[in-house]
């Protein structure tokens, strides 16, 4: 009962984490920000994450559950455009004077909204199937190369299409996108040590559930 309890605790810390690090990296990825000499959007890291979560549980549950994981991410990435759109354009109280402030965060056009929806949907079911591809391939070993390699190829993607559509005509299109893969790729160069520990932490307390 222990173990099956702690098993459930963590899927749901890791859904949350998943959905919540994907919905503030929407919000705050109006923001170009300066890596290094490289520009990228300020959800860099938060979105990141998303990665890092789908990679473990898609290790330690499977493609199916990995699956519906991003299938709930996009309802609520949904969910939060729409009640971001409702709370910005409620007409506010006489006394409030943070209208303008509130706006310049929230007021995402509808091209950045766009491109959120499409490189989420498209970079994070190409991860998931291109983990168990590689896991298919390598069995319960070389979890590092399945994380990595899935993890570097599915945010070139993302990058590629959340920066054109989000910025073309507008800003260098090219600098954001390798600025952003830069980021995302040393981040999941770095992330590497905290899968493991997270895979083996939740299989060594949880009744393990093999992967589809």
């Amino acid at each position: 009962m222990l173990s099956s309890t702690f098993e459930r605790k963590a899927f749901t810390l890791l859904t949350s984490l998943f959905i919540g690090s994907l919905v503030i990296a929407a919000v705050v990825s109006s923001k170009i920000i300066n890596i290094f000499g490289f520009y990228a959007p300020a959800g860099v890291l938060a979105y990141s994450l998303t990665f890092i979560v789908s990679d473990v549980i898609s290790e330690v549950w499977g493609r199916e559950r990995a699956n519906e994981v991003v299938q709930c991410g996009f309802i609520a990435l949904i969910a939060a455009i729409v009640l971001s759109w409702a709370a910005l354009h409620w007409t506010p109280a006489p006394f409030w004077n943070g209208q303008e402030g509130f706006a310049s965060v929230l007021s995402n056009t509808p091209r950045i909204v766009l491109a959120s929806l499409v490189a989420y949907l498209v970079s994070q079911t190409h991860d998931v199937w291109l983990f168990h591809l590689l896991r298919g391939i390598t069995g319960e070993k070389h979890l590092w190369l399945r994380n990595n390699v899935s993890t570097v190829i599915s945010q070139l993607l993302d990058s590629t299409i959340f920066v054109t559509i989000a910025f073309y005509g507008i800003m260098p299109v090219t600098d954001i996108i390798i600025g952003q893969w830069f980021a995302k790729i040393s981040i999941a160069l770095l992330d590497t040590p905290f899968v493991y520990m997270a895979v083996s932490l939740i299989r060594n307390r949880a009744v393990p559930a093999h992967a589809s």
